[in-house]
């Protein structure tokens, strides 16, 4: 795959390589997707999520009772 960036890109690219430890222009783009990739995914989880039944409520009272169960199964 070939990919033409204008002059300006390119040296922005060139910098990043320089200053961020990259070997290749490649290897940053590569990255550049990687976390692109991340990004779409925990954007479809967290979509996922806000689409879902609430469970339960998160409230101070919700997490003193996960509280006491974690005391509870300690004691064990």
């Amino acid at each position: 795959m070939n990919i033409s960036l204008p002059e300006a890109l390119k040296s922005f690219v060139d910098d990043q390589v320089s200053a961020g430890g990259y070997s290749t222009s490649s290897e940053y783009v590569r990255e550049l997707i990687r976390k692109d990739q991340d990004r779409q995914h925990l954007r479809g989880l967290l979509l996922e999520g806000a689409a879902s039944p609430q469970a339960a409520t998160a409230d101070a009272d919700h997490f003193d009772r996960l509280r006491g169960r974690i005391r509870e199964a300690g004691r064990r």
